[in-house]
């Protein structure tokens, strides 16, 4: 397989997008949960649903929808801690407001390095579920191909 660096450049193009804008969107109390849970799941399938649909990406096998929906959801998480981490400081900090009162007690009571090294987990861990995502998005996307031929 050989790496298409425009490719891999519009994949992180758009994950840095959708990463930052549910950065923002997470700091909203109520929303801030589906928004996650989002991030955490959704993004490799929104990711490649995209590329196809403006054909920057033809898909042709298991292995290319897995490494598409790896690199899409670890990009996103990474650009989403960027956002969403100091943001949420300052208004802890000087606001006074708690968007979320397990990660407040994570952001007051430790180090940068912590934030780091947990945000680059859970950066993996999103990764692994993007990729995840993304199988069954080539799988679904196969399947329709499969039932529009006959």
């Amino acid at each position: 397989m050989e790496i298409n660096f425009i490719l891999l450049r519009q994949i992180s193009v758009l994950s840095v997008f959708f990463g930052a804008v549910l950065g923002f969107i997470t700091l909203i109390p109520f929303v801030n949960s589906i928004s996650f849970i989002f991030l955490i799941t959704c993004m490799a399938p929104l990711v490649i649903y995209l590329l196809i649909k403006y054909n920057c990406l033809t898909l042709t096998s298991i292995k290319e929808s897995i490494v598409i929906g790896a690199i899409a959801g670890f990009v996103a998480f990474l650009s989403f801690s960027a956002i969403y981490i100091p943001i949420s400081i300052l208004l802890i900090k000087v606001v006074k407001y708690v968007p979320n009162y397990g990660l407040a007690l994570l952001f007051n009571n430790s180090g940068f390095f912590i934030l780091l090294v947990v945000s680059l987990f859970m950066g993996v861990l999103s990764a692994t579920v993007n990729a995840f995502t993304g199988f069954i998005t080539f799988s679904v996307l196969e399947l329709i191909s499969s039932i529009g031929k006959k």
